[in-house]
């Protein structure tokens, strides 16, 4: 099967404006809840509007897409267990190896024990940073659930009538499928820890893996790739000017119609656009296509810890702040990555990564 390079790219560009939401999102005006509780620039903030509704469901959309290719090749058995290596794996153990860096830093602004810090025996501190210090893990684990539950479905569906109906995938249909989308978005979502939005999130990676998987939706939605754009950004725009200044990762806004109509399309345009305009391979893109999953899961500890020598201890302009945030993680993340991954047992607990595997 010829690799379909616009899906790699489309996953490390993601990946990457995924480091630059975070570097926005530190220090966010509009309540959502970060490790700092430092303001910044509340006109970036619009930034951050434009970009939650679609990026992550987006992400589920690909790796379903990728699971489609995947269990072509191979078992659902042998399937699991990859997944559980390079997703379960690195998302459980990231949390004990890294979290704590985020988690001090939230009792840094917040003191979590409420002036009784030394009395809290140091190993229960360090857990309870951990806990604290999650930041974008969530996105493994809820990752490797979606494919546990595709396994499930597979199994129940042995004569594979819902791919059948995704070849099928006419118009209409992708027109009509925003219902479901938006429906998703109303259930299955865990209370207080809001973001397992798991009805949302599963349905997104179900579509990747049922319809976006077949090259001949694509190809319908690439005809019309520039006017898909140019309707999902001024959607975007108009969204982010009406939700302005609100928390945009509140369930009254995730699951507004108006919040999933601009994610769906938005999916549609960069599906269509990048099935002509990324599907090529350069050394850069083969080399972040190997790497953006460790930079997903090493970048926030690494930017947590620049933010806050750069705001706390320097104490530098929060507008060179920002700047400064950007370009160092961008700077650091690669030699850190390389240096993990070339560590024995740490790589394979942090990054998925067996001996094997590695490259000179």
């Amino acid at each position: 099967m010829e690799r379909k390079n616009y899906i790699d790219n489309i996953r490390w560009i993601t990946v990457l404006l995924v480091i630059v939401y975070h570097v926005i999102y530190m220090f966010n005006s509009v309540g959502v809840i970060s490790n700092f509780a430092v303001q910044g620039i509340a006109q970036l903030d619009v930034v951050l509007s434009f970009v939650y509704p679609w990026f992550m469901a987006l992400l589920f959309v690909v790796a379903g897409m990728s699971a489609k290719y995947s269990l072509q090749k191979r078992s659902g058995k042998v399937f699991a267990k990859d997944r559980a290596k390079r997703l379960l794996v690195p998302s459980i153990a990231g949390v004990f190896l890294l979290g704590w860096i985020a988690g001090s830093i939230t009792n840094y602004y917040s003191d979590m024990f409420m002036g009784n810090g030394d009395q809290i025996p140091g190993l229960l501190k360090y857990f309870i940073y951990c806990a604290c210090g999650i930041g974008p893990l969530w996105f493994a684990q809820e990752l490797f659930l979606a494919c546990m539950v595709l396994l499930l479905i597979r199994a129940i569906d042995r004569k594979d009538v819902l791919g059948k109906w995704g070849q099928k995938t006419s118009w209409l249909a992708l027109v009509l499928l925003v219902l479901p989308f938006w429906g998703s978005s109303l259930i299955l979502n865990t209370p207080v820890i809001e973001v397992f939005r798991n009805g949302f999130y599963f349905f997104s990676f179900l579509l990747g893996y049922y319809v976006f998987s077949n090259e001949e939706v694509i190809e319908k939605l690439s005809k019309i790739k520039v006017w898909l754009l140019v309707a999902a950004c001024v959607c975007g725009v108009a969204y982010a000017a009406y939700y302005y200044g609100e928390n945009y990762t509140t369930m009254a806004v995730l699951k507004h119609p108006f919040t999933n109509v601009y994610a769906y399309l938005m999916i549609l345009a960069i599906l269509a656009c990048g099935k002509d305009w990324l599907n090529f391979e350069t050394k850069l893109s083969r080399y972040l296509t190997k790497a953006n999953f460790g930079f997903y899961v090493l970048h926030y500890p690494l930017l947590s810890a620049i933010a806050f020598v750069t705001v706390e201890i320097i104490q530098l302009p929060m507008a060179v702040c920002y700047l400064v945030n950007l370009v160092l993680v961008f700077l650091l993340l690669p030699l850190v990555y390389e240096v993990i991954r070339r560590i024995p047992v740490i790589r394979f607990l942090l990054l998925g990564i067996e001996k094997k595997k590695i490259e000179k």
